[in-house]
């Protein structure tokens, strides 16, 4: 995804560790994505993480303590792997550039599989779903200057809300991932872009005036 780097998430019990403690941290995470992309959230199992990881189960169990603390690890980890947004310095590439991004990681097999997973962590686990909403404000945080910056050019009308402009993008993107099983292609992402970007110029997406 286009996620900035962040911080673990409070009241995981993570620190930003660095020597072995990173290098069993780095094991546990990707052994976590591994079993939620062959198995999802019901098959993430701290004991068989371990055994992934070749790691002991009691440090697993000791640092991590639940599936849902340790998913919100692996999604603070995403954040932290995560590269800066594009600045053209036009919005319909900004949008489309966020779109190819997305677009690119929903598609892939694997990072697919891993988001469908963590999705439906979020419907059933609150540490879970506590993660995947910090998740996604890191990411509206990230894009959100380029509809900022787009208003200060006059692209687009004085108080369009900019998240609500980059939620437009994702948001028939994921629908599209979720409920069918047309081609989540570089069509498809223009034309999310495109549309997100018609709405906003036509004042969609402007907050109306307080009271």
């Amino acid at each position: 995804m286009t996620e900035s780097t962040s911080p673990a998430p409070s009241g995981s019990g993570m620190l930003r560790p660095g020597g072995r403690t990173a290098r069993v941290r780095g094991a546990v995470l990707r052994a976590a994505e591994d079993a939620l992309v062959e198995a999802g959230f019901a098959g993430l199992d701290l004991g068989d993480v371990a055994r992934r990881a070749e790691v002991g189960r009691t440090t697993v169990y000791r640092r991590w303590g639940s599936a849902g603390a340790l998913l919100a690890d692996v999604l603070a980890d995403m954040a932290e792997q995560s590269l800066p947004r594009s600045r053209t310095g036009s919005l319909r590439e900004d949008l489309r550039a966020n779109a190819h991004l997305v677009r690119r990681t929903l598609a892939d097999p694997r990072q697919g599989a891993l988001f469908r997973a963590v999705l439906v962590a979020g419907a059933c686990d609150p540490a879970a779903a506590e993660a995947l909403h910090r998740f996604y404000r890191i990411r509206l945080d990230e894009w959100a200057p380029c509809v900022t910056e787009a208003v200060g050019r006059g692209e687009i009308p004085p108080g369009t809300d900019p998240r609500e402009v980059v939620r437009a993008v994702s948001a028939p993107l994921y629908h599209r991932m979720l409920t069918s099983a047309d081609p989540l292609d570089e069509a498809a992402a223009d034309r999310a872009a495109d549309a997100a970007l018609a709405a906003a110029r036509a004042g969609a997406f402007v907050s109306p005036p307080a009271g």
